[in-house]
């Protein structure tokens, strides 16, 4: 499977990073679903947001917890006035 976009910087926030400490989980399985299009628990809305901002460079955004059932987000920024996008940062909702 091929990602369907460009990552950019990886960042992560510290909220982010011990919630997957506590629950035993790395970065990387998340960050592997968000960027094959795999949003977690999004509302169709948001869905469809996302399918729209594969095409415009616009903001994307994936929901998931954690399986201690935290809550985390991943955000990929809009694309700059070139196409990339520059940064992908895991936090948790509170820290947006």
């Amino acid at each position: 499977m091929s990602c369907k976009f460009h990552l950019g910087q990886l960042l992560a926030t510290p909220g982010a990073l011990s919630a997957l400490q506590d629950a035993g989980q790395s970065p990387a399985e998340f960050l592997s679903r968000h960027s094959l299009g795999d949003w977690g628990e999004l509302c169709d809305t948001d869905r469809q947001l996302n399918q729209q901002a594969l095409a415009d460079g616009s903001r994307l955004l994936s929901a998931y917890a954690t399986v201690k059932g935290v809550k985390l987000w991943i955000i990929t920024e809009a694309a700059d006035d070139d196409g990339q996008r520059l940064a992908t940062t895991i936090l948790l909702p509170d820290e947006y």
